[in-house]
């Protein structure tokens, strides 16, 4: 049974988590389908932006109970492999040619803020509750530490990754995991506002700003950093998308993506 639903519109491809008896709990299944589901994103012609959802009361509780009694006996070798499928997950997800943004309608905990962290933006209902919960249970949160600590800070995961505590919506947006927090009937409009914004931008130069973003963040302000900004605003200037989005602008008309 497929763990995902997904589907298409107006540009808008929804990743909707659909496991909602085990709290889209994630097992290696679900983790090989979400790899798949965002890759084939990235390349699709018709998707301008991925949203990943979930159904049910919760986001994502991390991994599936079943998944975690079957790695009780796995050897070290299968350990790494597991492993290494869950990070390339991530991977695919923060790699993704095309802006991904969290629709966080529900908790959030241990790997599932690995998913809200991959992804470029995250909206939060007011009531859902975050737990980094790893050490609780004699583990740490090793795959998904890339991405909550470039999310929240490296000194606010010290706190959370070692205390496994619960943390409100309120907190989450606070240290930067989430960029807003609305309530419950609000979630959708919000969702909606920030897909049209990416809808009605430029496909090309949306892949390049993820490049942009993924290429300087954290990186010194030295001279080999500054040439390659200067190399990719000359690149986009003088691309076709480039010089119709300005032409567009000047003429005081739409571009032609938009018509």
């Amino acid at each position: 049974m497929a763990e995902l639903n997904i589907t298409t519109q107006h540009g808008v491809r929804t990743i909707t988590l659909s496991r909602p008896d085990v709290r889209n709990a994630f097992n290696d299944q679900g983790i090989a389908e979400l790899k798949a589901a965002f890759e084939a994103a990235g390349q699709a012609s018709d998707v301008r932006c991925v949203v990943l959802a979930a159904q049910g009361s919760a986001f994502c509780a991390g991994a599936d109970l079943n998944w975690m009694r079957r790695m009780a006996d796995y050897t070290r070798e299968q350990n790494l492999a597991d492993a290494a499928q869950l990070a390339a997950m991530l991977r695919a997800i923060y790699t993704c040619a095309k802006p991904t943004l969290a629709r966080v309608q529900g908790d959030v905990y241990a790997g599932g803020l690995g998913l809200v962290a991959a992804c470029d933006m995250a909206i939060s209902v007011d009531t859902a509750q975050y737990c980094l919960s790893e050490v609780k249970i004699g583990l740490i949160p090793a795959t998904i530490s890339p991405y909550v600590i470039r999310a929240m800070g490296a000194r606010t995961a010290h706190r959370y990754f070692l205390t496994a505590e619960r943390f409100s919506a309120t907190e989450a947006h606070r240290v930067g995991l989430v960029h807003e927090v609305v309530n419950a009937d609000a979630l959708d409009a919000q969702v909606s506002a920030l897909t049209q914004a990416l809808v009605s931008a430029s496909p090309d130069a949306l892949k390049a700003c993820k490049s942009l973003l993924h290429d300087v963040a954290g990186q010194d302000i030295d001279e080999a950093l500054v040439e390659r900004t200067v190399l990719g605003i000359a690149d986009i200037r003088a691309s076709v998308q480039g010089k119709e989005g300005v032409q567009s602008f000047l003429q005081k008309r739409k571009p032609n993506w938009l018509v």
